[in-house]
């Protein structure tokens, strides 16, 4: 009798465990499919007419589709010249990646005097709210006549002390053997840069690349600041443009908004299998 009990119990509680399992996974389904509607209903009610968007009940699925909302944005409204700009500042910002990646490399493997001290500045400016700087570096780009011009939106987050933390943190786990090694091969150290540390770093690169298309793509507070000129502002100061003049219009709204959102969420889903490699790089260390 109790070896039938004692083998009857781990049973017992396999099938209730996957029960548990079950129904976590219904309501983590349900939950994920209530936090889509919204998302959803926006990019096809982008498609729809004004007259469709505020019916009562409302519809789903266009019955009258239409592209007229987003020939609207970019003919009449100015949104070419937004996302130009926001382009502009995205690319930019990559190439702010590429830099941080450089001071990353130099802290995690070269040795020079006060290379701490200097690293614990570079942190320390991390605890400073941006709002704090702001002042100051319009100030110093009025001196040097950069306000109201690309350079003066693009140069104030060209570099970053996240970024160089990030890289600086994941550089240090390479083998300085590997490095030595490439060296006696030849190879400088911008060669030793670009063929070796780079392709090793994949995973906190397309991390750091998500992060920084999205801060560029949602740049706002410091264009609207920096330039005085509508046709230096970007997609989000255009968004918030479009909801102060057209505020009734919520199908135009709804196609800026998509055009605002769908790229962000086609950058994650293209660079989410190197985000969970990262996530178990780190693990693993």
């Amino acid at each position: 009798m109790k070896t039938a009990a004692a083998t009857a119990s781990p049973a017992h509680g396999k099938g209730s465990g996957a029960a548990a399992q079950w129904i976590a996974g219904i309501i983590l389904g349900i939950l994920g499919i209530a936090m889509l509607v919204p998302l959803v209903w926006m990019i096809l009610s982008a498609f729809k007419p004004e007259s469709e968007v505020t019916q009562i009940p409302p519809t789903l699925l266009p019955h009258q589709f239409t592209l007229e909302n987003f020939q609207n944005l970019f003919q009449n409204m100015s949104f070419g010249f937004y996302l130009r700009n926001t382009l502009i500042i995205v690319f930019f910002s990559f190439v702010g990646l590429f830099l941080n990646a450089m001071a990353g490399f130099g802290f995690a493997k070269y040795k020079f005097k006060a290379k701490d001290k200097l690293f614990y500045i570079v942190l320390a400016t991390m605890m400073i709210p941006g709002q704090v700087t702001m002042i100051p570096i319009y100030l110093i780009l009025n001196q040097m006549r950069l306000t109201n011009t690309m350079p003066g939106v693009v140069l104030p987050g060209l570099v970053g002390a996240f970024g160089i933390f990030l890289f600086r943190q994941f550089m240090t786990a390479i083998p300085d053997e590997l490095l030595e090694a490439t060296r006696i091969d030849g190879a400088g150290e911008f060669k030793l840069f670009l063929r070796v540390v780079l392709p090793m770093s994949g995973s906190i690169l397309a991390v750091q690349a998500i992060l920084t298309f999205i801060a560029g793509w949602n740049s706002f507070l410091w264009p609207l600041i920096i330039a005085n000129d509508e046709s230096l502002y970007t997609l989000s100061v255009g968004l918030a443009l479009l909801k102060g003049q057209y505020g009734g219009d919520f199908a135009l709204q709804m196609a800026g908004a998509a055009v605002m959102v769908v790229p962000i969420i086609a950058i994650f889903a293209f660079f989410q299998r190197h985000i969970i490699d990262n996530y178990s790089i780190s693990g693993i260390k």
